[in-house]
């Protein structure tokens, strides 16, 4: 099945948007790495919470080459890459998935230069270094006792440092980390949960729990497209059937609990009854995450009938998604790609904002599905 050239035209459009603004965005501000805009501008005085996203903006720079190979995206997501090559030795986030699976493993693709290996190897046995031997988990930046969904995101890291080097031990280390995130934060009708609290002396499960989610018991938007891309990617490393599973599991409840235009509000428990930012509140970047990661799943089930849905949802969702109501195509003076995404609703940072890691998956999926159409001009 072929896109329409009218979709062709849509998406590549939003991709040349989406590179006049990240190219604006470095020479207005160079050597910069944000998070989260203000009133559609990325840089201002704010809380960061944690330092975790300088990928996704080398990340766009590496979709932009792969897309095009103009050398002008090459200089510069090299040069952004090795401005966070010293985050390979940070121990204190959990995010080094994001940094570099989206940098230094492009550019290794791309050129097979052992040094740049040795980088993601080196990122991923720092990541592994967040085990907990008693609960089985790497823990989140909040401390021992908590397990965060979006580590789902991160453990392919250590997966692939572990493929690559033959480690025995690391590769349990990420495999036990995906089971008991299974186990303990992936409910049984795919919903997810954003933490999972553990007592640090024994491993014993407390219970779930949320920071920026609706409540313990709700289903986070992001938590949930973390959680469907995560298992895709493990199970795409690994061939191992138990991880496709659960990916397909939250992609079910995913597409079920979709609002009418397919994009979703910040959390599926919201009551939509109320204002934003906790009621009808949408979250974009949490549909441009699970897009991407739908694009993929349609590539990996063993259900043709299940691959055709998960295909065509993604490519509704990134069709909505360049429509001017999301895309900031027509909001002059608008630093960001999408608009209407959530970074953090509890702490009030970067709500109905563009978010980095939006700009990111939304580049992404639409390079995947121009790639595959073979339609990259």
């Amino acid at each position: 099945m072929t896109l329409r050239p009218e979709e062709i035209s849509k998406f590549q459009e939003a991709l040349q948007f989406a590179e006049k603004q990240v190219a604006a965005l470095v020479e207005k501000h160079p050597d910069f790495f944000p998070i989260y805009t203000v009133n559609g501008r990325w840089y201002h005085e704010g809380e960061l919470w944690t330092d975790w996203t300088g990928g996704f903006l080398a990340g766009m720079m590496w979709q932009f080459y792969l897309r095009a190979r103009d050398p002008k995206w090459w200089e510069l997501a090299t040069h952004y890459s090795r401005l966070l090559e010293h985050r390979k030795h940070d121990r204190n986030v959990h995010d080094l998935g994001f940094i570099f699976l989206n940098t230094y493993l492009p550019w290794y693709e791309l050129t097979g230069d052992q040094a740049l290996l040795d980088v993601l190897i080196t990122a991923g046995r720092t990541l592994a270094m967040r085990f907990q031997p008693k609960g089985k988990y790497l823990c989140s930046f909040i401390g021992p006792h908590s397990l965060f969904i979006d580590i789902m995101m991160n453990v392919p890291l250590v997966i692939f440092a572990a493929l690559k080097t033959g480690d025995q031990e690391l590769l349990e280390i990420g495999l036990a980390h995906c089971r008991t995130t299974r186990d303990y934060l992936v409910r049984p009708d795919g919903s997810t949960a954003h933490e999972g609290l553990f007592d640090v002396e024994t491993g014993q499960f407390l219970g779930q729990s949320t920071h920026q989610g609706l409540s313990p018991e709700s289903c986070w938007a992001r938590g949930l497209a973390w959680s469907m891309y995560g298992f895709s990617k493990v199970y795409a490393l690994t061939n191992n059937p138990e991880f496709l599973e659960v990916a397909e599991r939250n992609a079910e409840y995913w597409i079920t609990h979709l609002p009418e235009d397919k994009i979703p509000y910040w959390d599926f428990h919201a009551d939509l009854s109320q204002p934003p930012p906790w009621g009808r509140q949408k979250e974009s970047s949490a549909a441009a995450i699970a897009a991407s990661g739908l694009w993929d799943l349609a590539k990996q089930t063993r259900s043709p009938e299940r691959g055709l849905v998960y295909r065509n949802i993604a490519l509704v969702m990134l069709s909505a998604l360049c429509d001017p109501e999301y895309l900031a195509i027509e909001t002059p003076g608008w630093e960001g790609i999408l608009k209407h995404g959530v970074y953090h609703t509890r702490k009030n940072l970067g709500v109905d904002e563009s978010v980095m890691w939006g700009d990111y998956f939304f580049v992404e999926g639409l390079t995947k599905v121009l790639t595959a159409e073979g339609n990259n001009s």
